[in-house]
């Protein structure tokens, strides 16, 4: 990482991880993949149930696969026969691993999803949920992360998943109603009623998409 966005990020992620604190949810800042792999697995015990809802972040950082090989009940719904099955068994664990679409620099996290399975079980069922989020991915406030979401994210995501959709053409949001599309839900969590629940590992490098 070119070292003024290092000292950018350094600067920016306190600011966010003081928003984070006040909506009850916990920050942590990472120097690079390495030490963000290390504060992860600091953070879940193990024999702990995990599973995920496809972050390309947390693979990025080697936590995936961690957890995969580890002394982890890893639950997997890309490989499970009954993939419903596995899905929902995604809200009675204990660590729910995520990235978010974007992020405000006070602490608000922005998500877009096809299925729900990502932003139903971020609302609500995993006794925690545990977000791999990279520096690239914050945003100055909630409409800026949701355009960022919108045209970003979710064209990478159509593109990456071959889906044939308006913004998988065009590279940005076209505010479709396709039968493809992946903004069915926007999930956007300003604060979290439970306490010790949300944890969020900022990274300075570009994870995801």
């Amino acid at each position: 990482m070119n070292e003024n966005i290092t000292k950018r990020n350094d600067l920016l992620s306190q600011k966010v991880i003081k928003g984070l604190e006040s909506r009850n949810m916990k920050g942590f800042y990472a120097k690079d993949r390495e030490e963000a792999l290390k504060i992860a697995l600091g953070l879940i015990p193990e024999g702990s149930s995990v599973t995920m809802g496809g972050s390309v972040s947390s693979a990025e950082i080697g936590l995936v696969d961690a957890v995969k090989n580890g002394n982890y009940e890893f639950i997997d719904r890309n490989t499970a026969e009954d993939k419903r099955k596995a899905a929902l068994a995604a809200y009675d664990v204990d660590f729910f691993l995520s990235s978010c679409n974007a992020m405000t620099e006070d602490g608000v996290l922005v998500n877009i999803d096809g299925n729900a399975n990502r932003v139903s079980a971020i609302a609500h069922g995993p006794r925690k949920v545990l977000f791999i989020v990279g520096m690239n991915k914050v945003c100055k406030d909630v409409d800026s992360a949701m355009k960022r979401a919108r045209n970003v994210a979710a064209p990478i995501n159509a593109q990456r998943f071959g889906l044939s959709t308006p913004c998988a053409k065009t590279g940005s949001c076209m505010d479709c109603k396709s039968p493809d599309t992946i903004c069915c839900q926007f999930l956007i969590t300003r604060y979290s009623r439970h306490d010790d629940r949300i944890y969020v590992i900022l990274v300075n490098d570009d994870l995801g998409f």
